[in-house]
């Protein structure tokens, strides 16, 4: 078991504050070296990350990576809109004002928020979604600035094509393949031009996303239940862009909302520090939460989200609700509630997701959709009403509107927050109440995910791991029901490994933005048993790496 650091759950002390003249000098005057492979673009499983202090999220990266995309539009005749976002990172306005100086040089028509504001990621993929429902030509897509929910001294850049979604791999190979070609070759055929000229450009506009995405929430969710219900609600936006658009939903619908802290400032140094000590914005963390966690008793249910949105966190009179848990439970609610969605509508999860939502859709009659980790594959599911949901165990989700049709095709973190009030409003109990009910029907399970160091070995082993190469006939003293390299719900290729037994199972793949390799577990049944899963996993994994 991991040790917890000291600072977790604390304030970070001024020393752990990063220093925001220091990082912006770094991500303006410093350069990638192009022969480092970790200071070169890379497209993870949801665009690139990097730090400017680490050479790997610089001014030049961004500046490669927007011509790039330009390019892509231009080859795929994506001639709409751009929306582009971004959170409260202190790269993100840096980056965002990058790359709007490449767009408009590249005579992008680029839609952005008025007055400086923040966007939430599911608010830009509404937007795309918005502007290209019935048509074919003159389609949208996006830019969200964004590292998600990675500490304060980290940048990140995101594109989501027409579909609203994120790009998928073949898409963000192209853009980081010719991003690289720029890069080594100085940025020399990236047209820029100057900050104050693309502001004042004829192809910059003004994009109310809060009032466009606010506006729309009925189509999602029972506002009118909601208000109705009377709910005391209680809201951290952890110094994240969703902090306007709360104070907009409560305004707009009269909802007894209270944010219980409206700071914005990019040290975050009101989150308290994540389990290893570090300053990490994350909604699903108790650690990180611990603010909102200590007020709990104040109101009938609180939740965050994470500073680009796209994550929840769910606190209840339990205190904050595991992302596995709360899942379980909005696909119970929601495929019982949203009567219009069509019988053969699905309910979609990553295959590292709980094994609890495979029987709550046997339950329920419904197909379920497997799919590898990445939100991206959901994309085509949501679009046509295969899946009513998608998930993943990392706190993200979104689902369909009344009518089946698309709301977002990325995460979105407030509707996922708002539909815990909805599930309270209708049901009259919390979903804390509600899983403890999933628990007595379907068994209550055990999930405990182990991280390992991996180098770039390990990671090209498990990635070209085959069924044929994998001899284990039990697992924790069970037999093995299933062995998968793809992924059931659509064949991809998992990049790993996931093993099942009847009441357990364990998945190991590895991490698109880290050095580690990631090892899940799971059963419903004893803590020993789950024990006895991991032992053979991590023997799995020693046999499989000594080959």
């Amino acid at each position: 078991m991991a040790v917890v650091h000291s600072d977790a759950g604390h304030l970070p002390a001024p020393e752990k504050l990063v220093s925001i003249p220091r990082l912006m000098g770094a991500y303006y005057t410093e350069f990638p070296d192009t022969n480092s492979p970790d200071q070169l673009v890379s497209f993870g499983t949801s665009g690139h990350r990097g730090s400017a202090f680490l050479h790997s999220f610089n001014e030049e990266h961004v500046y490669a990576i927007s011509q790039a995309v330009c390019d892509y539009r231009k080859q795929k005749g994506i001639d709409g809109p751009l929306f582009l976002g971004m959170d409260t990172h202190a790269l993100s306005e840096a980056a965002f004002r990058s790359a709007l100086e490449v767009l408009v040089a590249n005579e992008v028509t680029v839609c952005i928020a008025p007055k400086g504001h923040f966007t939430m990621t599911p608010a830009v993929s509404h937007a795309i979604l918005s502007w290209n429902a019935g048509k074919t030509t003159g389609l949208a897509d996006g830019i969200v600035i964004t590292p998600s929910h990675n500490p304060p001294q980290d940048g990140g850049f995101k594109y989501n094509p027409p579909h609203g979604g994120p790009a998928d791999t073949d898409v963000t190979s192209w853009i980081q393949t010719r991003a690289n070609e720029y890069l080594k070759d100085g940025n020399r055929a990236v047209k820029i031009t100057n900050l104050s000229s693309a502001r004042k450009s004829r192809f910059v506009s003004e994009h109310d996303f809060i009032g466009q995405y606010v506006d729309d929430l009925p189509r999602v969710l029972d506002m009118d239940c909601i208000r109705s219900a009377g709910l005391h609600v209680g809201v951290d936006p952890l110094g994240g862009a969703s902090l306007a658009f709360f104070e907009a939903i409560a305004e707009r619908y009269k909802l007894d909302l209270t944010i219980v802290n409206r700071e914005v400032d990019p040290t975050f140094r009101f989150v308290p520090c994540d389990k290893d000590g570090k300053i990490r914005m994350d909604c699903s963390s108790p650690y990180a939460m611990a603010g909102l966690l200590k007020m709990k008793d104040s109101f009938t249910l609180s939740f965050g989200c994470d500073p680009d949105s796209d994550r929840h966190g769910i606190v209840t009179e339990k205190g904050l609700m595991n992302p596995n848990h709360f899942l379980a439970c909005a696909a119970f609610y929601l495929f019982r509630s949203r009567t219009r969605w069509p019988k053969g509508c699905g309910i979609g999860k990553t295959l590292v997701t709980t094994g609890l939502i495979d029987r709550v859709a046997a339950s329920l009659g419904r197909p379920l959709v497997e799919v590898p980790v990445g939100f991206k594959w959901f994309v085509p599911y949501m679009h046509s009403a295969r899946c009513g949901m998608g998930c993943e165990e990392s706190a993200g989700a979104s689902f369909l509107c009344f009518d089946a049709s698309p709301w977002s095709t990325d995460k979105d973190g407030p509707i996922m927050c708002l539909l815990a009030c909805e599930m309270m409003a209708r049901e009259g109990r919390s979903p804390s109440e509600i899983y403890a009910d999933l628990t007595e029907k379907f068994g209550e399970p055990i999930y405990q995910r182990l991280d390992a160091p991996a180098d770039s070995r390990t990671k090209s082993i498990l990635k070209s791991i085959t069924k044929s190469s994998i001899h284990m006939e039990t697992l924790g003293g069970s037999p093995i029901v299933s062995i998968e390299t793809e992924a059931s719900g659509n064949n991809a290729p998992i990049g790993g490994v996931k093993v099942q037994t009847k009441n357990g199972w364990f998945a190991v793949r590895p991490s698109g933005t880290e050095a580690i390799c990631k090892l899940y577990t799971e059963c419903f049944t004893t803590n020993d048993e789950l024990t006895a899963i991991q032992k053979d996993a991590l023997s799995f994994m020693d046999d499989l790496l000594r080959t």
